[in-house]
């Protein structure tokens, strides 16, 4: 789960990063007061949106006083903002951050991660700040200093330390940059986090270090014991399909094609993806209904799908283990009586109870296509798709 600017900001300040002072608008005279509050003099106003790239889009503007702030938000409130990391439709700017103006110095770069290979956290940070870390890595490699953080002791002091001195800081900011990796790693640790990222971590004129924007991403597993992140969600930043999804507890990302997607296993699902795009295809989405799916549970999966008017034939492929090919076929028919299917349906079953399975499938009277193989599902899909009307 992402959430915005301002809110990571609170929480790595509630840890002990230091962050500009600033304040959240929802209008242009409300963004206006903030200025105000600022002291009326230069600020920054910042679209909140779940997407880097905001200032190369239009969607921060160093602004002189009360006035340029009023106008350039009520130019920004209420439009999408379409940066490089998202679709064609853009990001919905409903808040705007008014923060007070920074004197920089030097721009740094400082990122928490999970390394997968190492299956660790890793710090990554770079002397050259203000840059996506994706531009980082392909225009200068040489800058990205890696340090993988054991499990059992954390970020020790020497690493902090030796991190500060490869960025080339002076000796008065060595104690403030520990400060920050340690609030950092300790924000990460505490609040199951994915990602802490500081782009960019500035030196201020007088010496001191300000996280100028900030990133955060969390481990959407771990909200139940994470009340106060979960709080943070923001649907109006989400694809209304993945929302829809998460509420009911199943693992969905919207594409762009038009070939709905049921299956059980992370695995399984890309591999159909692969599957109906060698066919001639284009899936609609990633949807993984987990085990022990319920006939309910399948039906909602259902409803998940059918929420995407892209989506012209649902193909359904399950191979049960935890779950049971008899359950997927009683979801499969709950849903057409419940949900009225009118799109064609494909549906293979392979695993435990499949022959229960298959049998509820037949003797249902429905218009299900069934396969046995995943080859046969994902060609029966393809034809499966309404033909274009010839001129």
């Amino acid at each position: 789960m992402d959430i915005h600017e301002h809110q990571a900001k609170d929480i790595l300040a509630a840890f002990g990063v230091p962050v500009p002072r600033g304040g959240l608008a929802f209008s242009p005279e409300q963004a206006a007061f903030r200025c105000r509050e600022l002291g009326g003099g230069r600020c920054v106003v910042k679209a909140q949106i779940h997407s880097g790239g905001r200032g190369a889009a239009g969607g921060v503007k160093l602004c002189d006083g009360e006035a340029a702030v009023r106008e350039f938000a009520a130019a920004l409130l209420g439009t999408a903002l379409v940066t490089k990391q998202t679709d064609s439709n853009g990001k919905r700017v409903d808040r705007l951050w008014i923060e007070e103006a920074s004197q920089i110095a030097r721009e740094l770069y400082l990122g928490f991660v999970l390394d997968r290979k190492s299956e660790r956290i890793m710090i990554v940070a770079s002397g050259h700040g203000g840059m996506e870390i994706e531009d980082l890595a392909e225009e200068d490699p040489e800058s990205l200093i890696r340090m993988v953080l054991d499990p059992a002791v954390g970020l020790a002091e020497y690493q902090a330390r030796e991190l500060a001195f490869r960025l080339g800081l002076e000796a008065g900011q060595i104690a403030q940059m520990v400060t920050v990796l340690n609030a950092c790693y300790r924000a990460y640790r505490d609040l199951d986090a994915t990602m802490v990222e500081i782009n960019p971590l500035v030196i201020c004129a007088d010496g001191s270090l300000v996280a100028l924007d900030a990133k955060m991403s969390f481990d959407t597993n771990a909200l139940f014991r994470r009340t106060q992140v979960a709080a943070l969600r923001d649907p109006g930043q989400e694809d209304p399909r993945e929302s829809f999804a998460a509420d009911h507890g199943l693992a969905y990302v919207g594409l762009d094609g038009d070939i709905g997607c049921i299956i059980n296993g992370a695995g399984l699902a890309m591999a159909s993806m692969d599957m109906i795009q060698l066919a001639g295809g284009s899936p609609a989405n990633f949807l993984d209904i987990g085990g022990g799916a319920s006939p309910e549970r399948v039906c909602q999966a259902f409803r998940t799908v059918l929420s995407d008017r892209n989506v012209s034939v649902i193909l359904v492929n399950i191979f049960a283990g935890i779950n049971r090919c008899d359950w997927i076929a009683k979801g499969v028919i709950q849903a057409y009586r419940e949900v009225g299917i009118d799109l064609p349906v494909v549906v293979r079953l392979s695993g435990t109870n499949v022959e229960a399975g298959r049998r509820i499938i037949a003797e249902s009277g429905l218009p299900i296509i069934s396969a046995d193989t995943l080859a046969e599902a994902a060609e029966a899909a393809v034809a499966a798709r309404p033909q274009p009307v010839s001129a």
